[in-house]
């Protein structure tokens, strides 16, 4: 099995939801600065990575867990992505795409266009990081949501 946590440019949102799959942060409470900022990727991706999938790892159950931006276009993404491994004969019934788009405030949108697009990650950084704060629990709830639907739990 793999799961693709998607989101427009594999450096926030997604993140975030693989970190929370993977254990990597805690489901208890909301995560401090530094823990968000330190994970792999995490507003790092530069725009020429979008579309490319990034293995973050495998959680306890052996599951792989991946990460990839899809722009505005995630439809269109995975199309390509299940098509080109149906066409190499690749099973995709246990391929896995998990949207983080809706958890994604206006804080994280604002801080990400700022820190990624426009370069000014020292403003733009740490407001995805309250942004996604802000949302933590809803990101909890959709990995753990994910998981049960996939029978992890």
């Amino acid at each position: 099995m793999k799961i693709f946590y998607c989101c427009y440019g594999s450096a926030h949102s997604s993140v975030v939801a693989a970190a929370i799959h993977l254990g990597w942060l805690p489901e208890d409470r909301v995560p401090q600065v530094q823990e968000i900022e330190n994970l792999p990727h995490y507003d790092k991706t530069d725009s020429f990575e979008i579309g490319t999938p990034f293995f973050m790892g495998k959680d306890k159950k052996g599951v792989d867990v991946y990460i990839i931006g899809m722009t505005g276009q995630r439809q269109l993404v995975k199309n390509a992505i299940l098509s080109f491994l149906r066409h190499n004969e690749i099973e995709t019934k246990d391929i896995f795409f998990i949207d983080t788009i809706p958890l994604v405030n206006l804080k994280t949108k604002i801080g990400g266009i700022l820190s990624r697009r426009i370069g000014l990650v020292t403003i733009g950084r740490p407001l995805t990081v309250k942004g996604i704060q802000e949302k933590y629990f809803e990101f909890v709830k959709l990995v753990n949501g994910v998981k049960k639907s996939l029978g992890l739990l």
